[in-house]
């Protein structure tokens, strides 16, 4: 079957034949419909050499499909079902430690199973697999957004604006800081307050000083560039930032800000957030920018999301 492969030396993903999988005794395949590109790809590719167990490794994480075999110990799933499956805590991470779906066929432990509700469109399934997941837990369950909250959302990328909406949706008074004026009016349309290009802007007063604090409650950062400290300084003393984007591999905060203030880091989710996600999207009230792509064209749209390139999200639908 045709998959796209890392293979190492920091060289471009490419396309090879490799041998159909077999399940495990906890394990299904799933005959890939649909897999979002996501910016992590592209990172494991800068750090798989050292990371990654073995080599060639089958990218993408973003994955919704067709069962088509069960393994022996497999319960509540039968061949036929339609799924999608992010690594959530019971497999290692897709496309990392183990096989992930950039290919015909995935092999995926049944525990790390979202069923897709009837209806919904295999594309929005796979990105929600991990873009929605990822997004959703930080917001909702990590961050704890609700009605009579001020929040701000740092990136309106293929995250944020899952987890913006996902905050306005829980009633809470939402903000966008994101460079790309172009996706506004998409925020906007999703119910977001506000919207400005840095989040720096949040804590300054009309010169621009900065003040040391606004009156966020709460500020989850899909970014992670520049942008932590600046988070920081918007959020009130109570107040939580939730660290989400991992563009820069570190970054250094005041420490005097920290105080009084909760920094954590959220990562990926559960099997239950996607399922809630699912839910969102089937009833249209979560509808996040995409574009599809081939199969054939993987490799080419991992180099537009590494040069920065793309709006919203990317999900290649193959095996139709």
């Amino acid at each position: 079957m045709k998959a796209w492969q890392y293979t190492g030396d920091h060289a471009p993903i490419q396309q090879n034949e490799i041998p159909e999988p077999t399940p495990s005794p906890t394990q299904v395949i799933i005959d890939v419909k649909a897999a979002g590109l996501c910016h992590s790809d592209v990172m494991y590719m800068e750090t798989g050499d050292r990371a990654m167990p073995f080599l060639p490794m089958t990218q993408g994480h973003e994955n919704a499909g067709v069962i088509s075999a069960i393994g022996a110990d497999v319960v509540g799933f039968a061949v036929g079902e339609v799924v999608g499956v992010c690594s959530s805590g019971v497999q290692p991470p897709l496309g990392m430690f183990t096989p992930g779906g950039f290919a015909d066929r995935l092999a995926a432990d049944y525990r790390d199973l979202a069923r897709v509700p009837d209806g919904l469109d295999l594309s929005l399934a796979a990105l929600a697999t991990d873009a929605g997941m990822t997004s959703y837990h930080a917001m909702i369950k990590a961050g704890g957004a609700k009605a009579g909250m001020k929040v701000g959302v740092i990136g309106f990328g293929g995250l944020g604006q899952i987890g913006a909406r996902a905050a306005v949706l829980a009633g809470a008074e939402v903000h966008v800081a994101e460079m790309k004026e172009d996706v506004w009016p998409i925020a906007r349309a999703a119910g977001v307050v506000d919207c400005v290009k840095d989040a720096s802007e949040w804590a300054a007063d009309a010169e621009g000083n900065p003040l040391g604090g606004a009156d966020f409650d709460l500020i989850v950062d899909y970014a992670g560039f520049d942008t932590t400290q600046k988070a920081l300084n918007a959020v009130k003393r109570g107040g939580t930032v939730v660290q989400v984007g991992l563009g820069k591999p570190t970054f250094t905060v005041i420490t005097p800000t920290l105080l009084g203030r909760t920094l954590i880091g959220s990562l990926g989710g559960t099997v239950e957030d996607i399922e809630e996600v699912f839910a969102l999207m089937a009833e249209g009230e979560i509808t996040p920018v995409y574009e599809e792509i081939a199969f054939d064209e993987i490799g080419a749209g991992l180099e537009r999301l590494k040069n920065n390139q793309v709006t919203g999200r990317l999900v290649a639908r193959f095996g139709d």
